[in-house]
C-alpha cells in the first residue's frame, strides 16, 4: 500500500490565468493498493464515486495504460481535507495523487517530468497540478503534452487567508462565463501584472501586490457566479490585506497577508461572523513540500 499525500492550491492568483499557482498547508491523503476489484472509501463523509468513474481511479488507471499494465482493480481510502469545487485544486490533487500512486505501485516508470506532463494533460492547463506536485509558487504553461516550469523561491513575509464560502461552484461553470475573445490591451494589462507578481513574490517588494493581483480575464466574469465575492475582496483589503483575489476558478477567495500581521485572521473571521454568515476564514500557509508518497 502507498500513501499519497498532495496540498492544496490556488491557481492563477489574479493575473496569472491559467499560469501561476502555489501550493497550500492543506492536504489529501490517499492509501491505494492493487485488488481484484474497485473498492473505494471515504474516511469524512464526503460523496466520491465509488466505481470506475472516480477521478483518484481513472487517473491511476491512466498510468497503468501508458506503462502497458493491466489494472484488474484498486483499493483507495480516501481523506480529504481540501474542500471540494471551491477553488482549491481538489480535482487536482486527486488526479495527483492517482498518478503518483500508481507510478509508486509500478516501480515509478515515470519520472517526475513526465509526472508533472501528465497531471498537466489531464487537467487541462498546469496551475493547479504543477504546485500539487513540486510545491511552492509555480509559473507553468502547457504545450504539446510538455510543462515547462519554474518553482520560483517566494519571500518569507507572506501568509495566506482563505475566505471560503459554504456554495459550491464548478469548474465548468466558471469557464463557460468567460469571453471566447479578449481586446488587445486587456491581454497586456494581465500580462505586466503577472510579470509583477512573480518579481514581487520573489523580492518581497510587497507594496506591488495590490496591483499584481489585478486581473481583466476572468474574475470581472465570475464575480457575478459568486455571492459576495467582490464584498470579500473589498473588505479583505480594508482589513489590511496586501491584495486578494478567487481562488482558481473560486468560489474561495484569498488574500496575501503581511506574516507580521498576527491579528489579520481573528479581524476576517469578525467580518464574516457578522456580515457574511456564509463565508468563513482560516489561515494556511504556502506548502514548500509538494506531493509525497510512502510505502505504509
Amino acid at each position: 500500500m502507498v500513501r499519497i499525500t498532495v496540498p492544496a492550491t490556488s491557481a492563477n492568483m489574479g493575473s496569472g490565468y491559467d499560469s501561476i499557482g502555489i501550493a497550500l498547508e492543506l492536504y489529501n491523503v490517499i492509501d491505494m493498493e492493487e485488488s481484484d476489484c474497485i473498492d473505494i472509501s471515504d474516511k469524512n463523509g464526503q460523496f466520491v464515486p465509488k466505481d470506475a468513474n472516480n477521478l483518484i481511479y481513472q487517473c491511476a488507471k491512466r498510468v497503468y495504460d501508458e506503462c502497458g499494465k493491466s489494472l484488474r482493480g484498486m483499493k483507495i481510502v480516501e481523506d480529504c481535507a481540501i474542500p471540494q469545487t471551491r477553488g482549491l485544486g481538489s480535482s487536482s490533487a486527486c488526479t495527483v495523487a492517482g498518478i503518483m500512486g500508481a507510478n509508486a505501485l509500478l516501480g515509478n516508470p515515470l519520472d517526475r517530468q513526465a509526472v508533472i506532463d501528465l497531471a498537466a494533460t489531464i487537467e487541462g492547463h498546469p496551475d493547479n497540478s504543477t504546485p500539487a506536485i513540486l510545491g511552492g509558487f509555480c509559473v507553468a504553461l502547457l504545450e504539446d503534452g510538455h510543462v515547462w516550469n519554474v518553482r520560483v523561491p517566494m519571500h518569507g513575509a507572506i501568509d495566506f487567508v482563505v475566505f471560503i464560502p459554504d456554495f459550491q461552484l464548478s469548474t465548468e461553470k466558471a469557464r463557460a462565463a468567460l469571453p471566447k475573445t479578449i481586446a488587445h490591451r486587456d491581454a497586456v494589462y494581465n500580462l505586466a501584472r503577472a510579470a509583477l507578481l512573480a518579481g514581487s513574490l520573489t523580492t518581497g517588494k510587497l507594496e506591488n501586490l495590490d496591483a499584481a493581483t489585478g486581473d481583466c480575464l476572468h474574475q470581472p466574469y465570475r464575480f457575478g457566479l459568486i455571492e459576495n465575492g467582490e464584498d470579500i475582496v473589498r473588505e479583505a483589503k480594508q482589513l489590511g490585506a496586501l491584495g486578494a483575489f478567487i481562488s482558481g476558478a473560486g468560489p474561495s477567495i484569498i488574500a496575501l497577508v503581511y506574516k507580521g500581521d498576527r491579528d489579520y485572521l481573528s479581524r476576517a473571521q469578525a467580518v464574516c461572523q457578522n456580515k457574511y454568515p456564509h463565508w468563513k476564514a482560516m489561515q494556511l500557509r504556502c506548502d514548500e513540500v509538494g506531493a509525497t508518497v510512502k510505502f505504509m
